[in-house]
């Protein structure tokens, strides 16, 4: 069995040539046409609508100092805020990242995009991330907006308090332009949150996770050759809110931490190095109804998790550290033995934690550091994390339009190119079993099926699915016999108990949702958020219709 191989080593292995696998990807970085079926885009302000928040946001290059050295350049948001309040938007100082949106249930939000990248061919939009919004207002890949143009956002939130995202969403140029930069956080609270007392302010802390490699001039590298396309990128080197090996200065005291995987595809085992639990009280849609304890957490890309991180009993003086564990089964099951004879068993890439890599990062599934935590002073804490949060509504099975026959989306690689339901993403094609009703509340299977007879991947590789137009609610999970050993190393760090937007789904596995289509008609996509899978068409509409 091959005991070390790299992306780069397989594109010698088997040549380029073999893996230029299909024409998304050649397709990706077009600019959309525009057609009279599908929404136009919004470039002025309605009268109608009086916001009680309005800002500008503008996508541009910038240089950050991140490595000693020079400087990198980045692409980053910038905001503006003209009616509301100032407070509304705030910087994560010292980073490409944000800024931090921060708003209330009920509030009316205009946010004019302006795409002011520096490159003519990078067209953008901007989707925000588990929001309840219409079709026009969510970033539809078919709204992109060119260098130069802008794009009027005008929506009231509806939704749960929590912590959601924004960043961009055009078809093709995805990836690389949330590698360079451009991500942001979307802070939602509501009456119920705070009444039950949780840290606020400075012990309010937001944390985005990212990998990035960096040549000797200090500038990201993102090259998305047929290998990095059909596994993902992964980076030499953890990020936390934009900065290398962060360390957190921390009292004795509670904390709550909001955490996003802004990875392009690289999945976390989130655990604390001493073996300390960690208490969850939110998900993707907001808090849970109670908080939980686990071992440790999975989180994928898109995927958000909020925990109260308790500090009283740790002595001033002590370091803790937030790590990622390694786990296997992600990806690379079942490669090609040194005979030529491909490996279908448990053992070889799988064992190894699916060796794949990009260049010389740590491959997915590799142990990591994520950020260090230094208790360096003592104060008086009197916050009590209450054995109730908020309630949630409950889905039941039973409810669903089609409770007996529940609607398949099948996840498989073909020739190459990962698909959906054998399919990949057309700007403005929506297949007859992509139409759902208005006011349904529906079952979803999601599965990832195995690749009987593809070069890469037969036995399949994790994928974040995430769905755009709200939440859903997770009621049941299994996985072929053959591909659980992976499975168990994963799954006690799933958090299915709240709303959610993006889904870990491992090899093998089919995941059970509920899913409710409200308040709008129109189109959505739902895809794959490792972000080179989706540029490279792991994407789909679906329309809902009265």
């Amino acid at each position: 069995m091959l005991s070390r191989l790299t992306r780069r080593g397989l594109l010698r292995l088997f040549g380029a040539g073999a893996l230029a696998f299909g024409s998304g990807v050649l397709n990706g970085c077009a600019l959309p046409t525009r057609s009279s079926v599908m929404p136009q885009p919004q470039t002025n302000p309605n009268p109608a609508f009086t916001p009680d928040l309005d800002l500008t946001i503008r996508a541009v290059a910038a240089e950050v100092s991140i490595l000693p050295g020079k400087p990198t350049r980045v692409w980053t948001y910038q905001a503006q805020v003209h009616a509301g309040d100032p407070a509304a938007v705030q910087p994560i100082p010292d980073s490409y990242l944000g800024p931090i949106i921060r708003v209330r249930t009920g509030q009316k939000v205009r946010i004019t995009f302006e795409n002011g990248l520096p490159d003519p061919r990078q067209a953008s939009i901007i989707h925000w991330h588990g929001l309840h919004t219409p079709p026009a207002m969510d970033g539809h890949p078919y709204t992109a907006v060119r260098p130069g143009e802008r794009y009027v956002y005008e929506f009231t939130v509806t939704d749960r308090a929590g912590t959601y995202w924004f960043h961009p969403h055009p078809h093709g140029q995805t990836a690389q332009q949330v590698i360079m930069g451009l991500a942001g956080l979307f802070v939602v609270s509501d009456p119920a949150e705070e009444a039950i007392g949780l840290p606020g302010g400075e012990y309010d802390l937001p944390l985005v996770i990212q990998d990035r490699t960096f040549d000797a001039d200090n500038q990201f590298v993102y090259d998305p050759d047929p290998m990095t396309r059909l596994m993902g990128f992964l980076g030499e080197r953890i990020l936390v809110n934009g900065r290398p090996d962060l360390t957190i200065t921390a009292a004795t005291r509670a904390y709550r931490w909001r955490i996003l995987n802004g990875s392009n595809s690289r999945i976390y085992k989130l655990a604390w190095d001493s073996g300390m639990p960690l208490t969850v009280i939110a998900t993707d849609g907001g808090l849970l109804e109670r908080p939980l304890t686990r071992p440790f957490v999975m989180l994928a890309p898109g995927e958000r998790i909020e925990l109260w991180v308790d500090l009283r009993n740790i002595p001033p003086g002590t370091t803790l550290k937030l790590i990622s564990q390694p786990f296997s089964g992600a990806e690379g099951v079942g490669m090609m033995s040194e005979s030529g004879n491909m490996d279908h068993g448990m053992g070889g890439m799988h064992g190894q934690m699916g060796m794949m890599r990009s260049g010389n990062a740590p491959p997915l599934g590799a142990p990591l550091d994520i950020l260090h935590v230094q208790v360096t002073r003592q104060e008086q804490e009197t916050l009590v994390l209450p054995a109730l949060l908020t309630p949630i509504q409950r889905y039941r099975r039973e409810e669903a339009v089609n409770a007996t026959t529940p609607r398949r989306i099948a996840l498989s690689l073909r020739g190459m190119e990962w698909r959906i339901n054998g399919k990949t993403f057309v700007m403005d094609e929506v297949a007859p079993d992509e139409i759902v009703r208005l006011n349904t509340l529906e079952l979803w299977e999601i599965v990832n099926e195995t690749n009987p007879g593809e070069m890469m991947d037969p036995m399949g590789m994790a994928h974040p699915i995430h769905i755009h137009g709200g939440q859903f609610q997770i009621i049941q999970r299994t996985v072929l016999p053959e591909l659980q050993t992976g499975w168990e190393e994963v799954k006690d760090g799933y958090v299915d108990e709240g709303w959610k937007d993006t889904i870990l789904v491992m090899p093998g596995e089919r995941v059970q949702i509920l899913i409710a289509f409200r308040d709008y008609t129109g189109m959505y996509v739902y895809h794959c958020h490792n972000l080179e899978h989706e540029d490279a068409g792991m994407m789909r509409n679906y329309r809902i219709e009265v």
